[in-house]
């Protein structure tokens, strides 16, 4: 049995003063939209499965000094000296491209289309050592194989009847004007290589499979001949792919060994499963990022709670963001066990990031904007008085709810209407909670009179406390419940002294006097 050298994640770290990491996810988490050629209109979905490959491979790339590779089709850059290509367009994860079909780069083109040269070269250099063969075979042959295999409840495979036609019979289809797809002879005794994740492995692919096409009839090249090319001609010292692929990497290493070229080193990952132990399918739409994002969650709190989830850190803990990953992250932490992604848990991930960007300014004032849109999209020509779009409002309305509501959109939820339109209130329904309601709106209009155009939540609560003196048979929580009624039209909510200084003093005074004169 033939192997190649043992590796360590070692030489990813500090030795590696040309480490070239790729991440490729073409497998089983794939883009259903990324087919072979991309064009300009092309909208495209990242599940949660790939944002783990794609922050691994962000995270491998950083703790190597050099250059950092990923695929064809687009590229995810993090950093001036880390340049990484990856095969689809990115999504707004934090992670922005550096490199692109249209930005170009050092080792473009990066569309297939735009390759087809370098993978009819490595083709013409396999047919002529033998290593290759033409196939001529039918769609509908290859089907019949694959009906007759299920119906004997074997794996399908191909049965390698072109393997041995001879150049006379190649000859003859070609006259015939057959196009044929390309096949890569399989032999036995695959080599044997180290996973940086799972160690040692080796698979006889030629015992199980039959030679696979790799490159189909139109001139495209199937993944497993695009891969090493690619791979080859971009510089890859080091691959990132799902486990899925762990049993191919035979059949690579074999074209990597017919093709002369020395082979990358490879890490495969392990899954990321649902919380009952189910793998994460991108049949299910709502595991797309773009159905998080649109639901108000923070990239900062995906990235967050995928990598929560799983292995690479020494421990782990909650609210992180992307430079504190890169830093704490080794890849020779990444376990074979699969991660749990309890989705359950991020709107609590989502709280911690959504407070951290509400204590810096800068990124503050881009939520203010984002709430404005909110309440114009959630309320429109409802809104009373559009003084509630002022950014000085808004502002303290996200100041003062940070850290007690998970996503912007909750701020426009039926419990907080209230900050943006006056709320509707019955006398019933205030003397249902008090037959004092007159003489409570009379002490608050008195406390509004003493407190002038501002005040605090502090001193707020301390005359608040005071309203219910002198009132036989009130209970302070029920003047507090009577308040937060008249204020909000709700018998819950935030204290009523936080939701006096959101709303400011001319509008309670607005809202009490309401309760009078109803």
């Amino acid at each position: 049995m033939s192997s190649f050298p043992a590796q360590t994640p070692a030489t990813l770290r500090g030795g590696a003063e040309h480490a070239v990491a790729k991440v490729d996810w073409l497998g089983g988490e794939a883009l259903p939209e990324v087919s072979q050629e991309r064009s300009p209109t092309c909208t495209f979905r990242l599940p949660m499965a790939a944002l783990l490959k794609r922050l691994l491979r962000t995270k491998t790339v950083l703790v190597a000094p050099g250059l950092g590779v990923g695929r064809r089709e687009a590229s995810l850059g993090t950093d001036p000296g880390v340049a990484v290509r990856v095969r689809f367009a990115p999504s707004p994860t934090g992670i922005p491209p550096d490199e692109s079909p249209r930005r170009g780069g050092p080792v473009g083109p990066y569309q297939q289309s735009q390759r087809l040269a370098l993978y009819a070269q490595a083709t013409e250099v396999l047919l002529r050592s033998g290593a290759a063969y033409p196939c001529f075979c039918s769609p509908q042959r290859l089907e019949l194989l694959k009906k007759e295999a299920l119906r004997s409840y074997q794996t399908p495979r191909y049965d390698n009847r072109c393997r041995n036609l001879s150049q006379k019979q190649v000859a003859q289809k070609l006259a015939m004007g057959l196009k044929p797809a390309i096949r890569f002879r399989l032999e036995e005794d695959a080599p044997a290589f180290q996973d940086l994740v799972y160690g040692w492995s080796q698979h006889e692919v030629a015992s199980v499979e039959g030679d696979p096409v790799i490159l189909k009839s139109d001139g495209f090249p199937t993944y497993h001949l695009a891969c090493v090319v690619d791979d080859h001609h971009m510089g890859i010292s080091h691959v990132l792919r799902g486990s899925e692929w762990l049993v191919s990497t035979s059949k690579h290493l074999l074209l990597y060994q017919a093709l002369g070229w020395k082979p990358p080193l490879f890490a495969h990952l392990p899954l990321l499963l649902n919380k009952d132990g189910h793998k994460l399918s991108k049949r299910q739409g709502d595991i797309f990022l773009e159905h998080f994002m649109a639901a108000g969650f923070l990239p900062d709190a995906l990235l967050d709670i995928i990598t929560n989830c799983g292995s690479g850190f020494t421990e782990n803990q909650m609210g992180r963001t992307l430079p504190e990953l890169v830093t704490l992250f080794d890849l020779s932490r990444i376990t074979c066990h699969s991660a749990l992604l309890d989705l359950e848990k991020l709107p609590e991930f989502n709280r911690l990031h959504l407070r951290r960007l509400v204590s810096n300014k800068a990124q503050r004032g881009q939520l203010v904007k984002k709430l404005q849109a909110l309440v114009e999209e959630a309320f429109g020509s409802q809104l009373q008085d559009r003084a509630v779009l002022d950014p000085a409002y808004l502002e303290r309305i996200i100041v003062l709810r940070q850290g007690h509501v998970c996503r912007l959109q909750d701020l426009v939820s039926p419990l907080y209407s209230y900050l943006w339109m006056r709320p509707t209130v019955g006398r019933a329904q205030l003397s249902a909670i008090s037959q004092k309601a007159d003489v409570i709106a009379e002490r608050m209009l008195g406390l509004l009179e003493r407190s002038g155009t501002s005040f605090t939540q502090d001193m707020l609560n301390g005359e608040l406390k005071k309203l219910s003196e002198g009132l036989e048979g009130t209970k302070y929580s029920d003047v507090m419940k009577l308040l937060r009624v008249a204020l909000s039209g709700h018998l819950q909510g935030p204290p009523v002294a936080e939701m006096m200084v959101s709303l400011g003093p001319q509008e309670v005074w607005e809202r009490v006097q309401k309760v009078l004169s109803s």
